[in-house]
């Protein structure tokens, strides 16, 4: 399948079962915009010859024609199909331990899909021989797998921060009798930051996200504590100390924009402008509750995201550089076919810990006993649960299979299609719409900053 589309006066061809990308000039385009597959060269002719020579066209079609045999342009379902059949994850192991070691916040969030923090679980820390249990389920079970992640999560994950440090020093200690890497990373709030625990973290996390929202007002209407003070003023310095000390280690200013603040790139430029040079802005998608992106935002949004495109490349043209995770597309060495179709791994490859050691697909699903796969004790029970998640992906899912982005979405976040319409295989289509545009726009971005055109 073939998507066509025109962006800041480039013309751009999306393979969706091969993941190739071309710019096309206006007749090229033309001749297979909107197109299922390559037209007749007859019926070429017939359409564009009273705007262009035959000779013209007819170059112009034989190019098309080679792309083609290439497997570039039209590639068979077939072809992405055999290659998935071929994947074998089971020697793998698992990768990744997402730990809610804080199932409490300090702040009450208006949108927060954790229900302010507790995931409707009751308010509760993970016992060190929880944490320390997941750690050791973890190696046993990361197979072949060299390389393995804790990512520390609440609620807060500050307030129980000496479990924290006491997984890191397990961890390490572990790595000593093992062939085996921890990369930890650490997801806060940032109120509850200091001297302290910034060393400690900036020494320790290879990763940090801390959240913030963008200008002030806007953070400070969602993103308020328990007396409904605003966190700005709080969290911002301290993100900055913490930010200065990383020394090149990755961190990520992650915000979330609503239907509240549709024109979420002043948010975007103004956290840039802050120094913050990683940055990711989310849309609040789902139902029931005001603040969620509806259909009826979609125009809006969709136009925001070239704005924000446009203003992006200016940005980086002028020498002030920072980097928008949806803009970051990998046009030539992005990330393998395994990875493309599989996604996140939810459920068999990354798996969540509750405090009570229960084991969940991913951190969205804790909470939901109908997603409980297992515990730290007694490894993954639920086979049935695990074995549903590891086989839903974007040739399984009839949505996902018909869509040109595939390959670059890897068909979207499971929680979002379970929370929004009770099933893994039906994406929530506001989601799809919103990470399709993010995609065309991440194209012609990338295009531009790799061939440095002016366009």
């Amino acid at each position: 399948m073939i998507h066509t589309f025109t962006l800041n006066g480039l013309n751009f061809a999306v393979d969706g079962n091969s993941g190739s990308i071309l710019t096309l000039d206006d007749l090229s385009f033309n001749m297979i915009h909107k197109k299922t597959a390559l037209p007749a060269v007859d019926e070429v002719m017939l359409s564009l010859q009273d705007r262009y020579g035959s000779s013209d066209i007819l170059d112009a079609y034989h190019e098309l024609e080679s792309l083609k045999e290439e497997g570039l342009l039209f590639t068979p379902d077939a072809n992405l199909e055999r290659a998935a059949s071929s994947l074998n994850t089971d020697a793998l192991g698992i990768k990744s331990l997402c730990l809610h070691v804080s199932h409490d916040c300090n702040l009450r969030c208006e949108y927060c899909f954790a229900s302010k923090g507790d995931y409707q679980t009751g308010r509760t820390m993970m016992p060190v021989n929880i944490a320390l249990k997941a750690v050791d389920y973890l190696m046993r079970n990361s197979g072949t797998r060299q390389n393995i992640e804790i990512d520390f999560f609440g609620g807060e994950p500050l307030m129980n921060f000496e479990v924290v440090k006491n997984v890191v020093s397990y961890a390490r200690e572990l790595e000593k009798r093992s062939n085996k890497q921890f990369y930890f990373t650490i997801t806060t709030n940032g109120t509850l930051l200091n001297d302290n625990s910034i060393a400690y973290i900036n020494e320790h996390m290879d990763n940090v996200v801390i959240s913030i929202d963008g200008r002030k007002h806007i953070h400070d209407a969602v993103r308020h504590d328990t007396r409904g003070n605003g966190s700005y003023d709080r969290i911002v310095p301290l993100a900055k100390q913490l930010v200065e000390g990383r020394n090149g280690k990755s961190y990520f200013i992650r915000g979330t924009f609503t239907s509240k603040n549709k024109d979420f790139s002043k948010d975007i430029f103004y956290l840039a402008d802050l120094g913050f040079t990683e940055i990711s802005i989310e849309p609040v998608v789902g139902f029931g509750d005001q603040l969620f992106i509806t259909e009826s935002d979609l125009p809006e949004i969709l136009d925001e995201y070239e704005h924000l495109a446009m203003q992006y490349i200016e940005r980086l043209r002028r020498d002030k550089p920072f980097r928008f995770y949806h803009f970051n597309l990998d046009l030539y060495d992005g990330p393998c076919l395994y990875k493309r179709i599989a996604a996140c791994g939810a459920g068999y490859e990354y798996f969540a810990v509750s405090p009570d050691g229960k084991i969940y697909p991913c951190h969205q699903f804790v909470g939901q006993d109908e997603f409980i796969m297992g515990n730290v004790h007694d490894g993954i029970t639920n086979i049935l649960l695990s074995e549903k998640f590891r086989n839903t992906n974007i040739i399984t899912k009839d949505a996902c299979s018909k869509c040109w982005a595939k390959l670059f979405c890897s068909g979207g976040c499971h929680a979002n299609a379970w929370f929004t319409n009770a099933s893994l295989e039906e994406p929530n289509e506001i989601a799809c719409t919103l990470q399709k545009k993010r995609i065309e726009c991440a194209i012609m971005v990338q295009y531009l900053l790799s061939s440095g055109s002016d366009s």
